[in-house]
């Protein structure tokens, strides 16, 4: 059977640091105060990581490959905090989309008794659609920047377009 259908990886197999959320040439790497935050917790963990690794007393193949990956791991979030520029959302517009700003969102073509979307804009590393923080870099949070409440944005829909209401602006952390 090819190797490519096997789930098992050999201590000699390259090791494969995962790439982290990428940013589009030329760009800063804008974080919230939250953000910055949780990259700090994850290098703790992962240097707490790395010296649980380096205290097991064995000279195999496996723990090097392993002390390798959280090398990797650790000196590409090290390079990301490192070039990280925090936006204190505090300090924006209180009228005006900015990075860091959660925005109410009213679909248009719906029932207007359903409820508003929300949406926070964040950093790169911070974004996860499931519990509403998009990147910065995403279409609809380019789409977003620097409106303001009663203004729409319309984005491409699989069946034309979507058109949606901004009906909120906070900027609570």
């Amino acid at each position: 059977m090819s190797r490519a259908f096997l789930k098992n990886e050999s201590a000699d197999d390259p090791v494969v640091i995962p790439a982290r959320a990428p940013l589009p040439p030329g760009a800063t790497n804008y974080v919230t105060l939250r953000g910055l935050a949780l990259l700090q917790v994850e290098l703790i963990e992962l240097e707490n990581e790395r010296v649980l690794a380096q205290q097991i007393d064995s000279e195999d193949a496996e723990r090097t490959r392993q002390l390798a990956l959280l090398t990797g791991r650790i000196a590409n979030l090290n390079q990301r905090i490192a070039t990280a520029k925090v936006v204190d959302a505090r300090e924006h517009p209180r009228d005006e989309v900015r990075f860091g700003a959660t925005i109410s969102l009213r679909n248009r073509a719906t029932d207007a008794k359903q409820a508003d979307q929300k949406l926070t804009i964040v950093g790169v590393d911070e974004a996860d659609a499931s519990q509403g923080r998009i990147a910065f870099t995403a279409p609809i949070a380019r789409a977003m920047l620097g409106k303001r409440v009663g203004e729409t944005i319309v984005l491409p829909a699989k069946q034309g377009t979507n058109a949606l209401e901004i009906t909120g602006i906070n900027y609570e952390e």
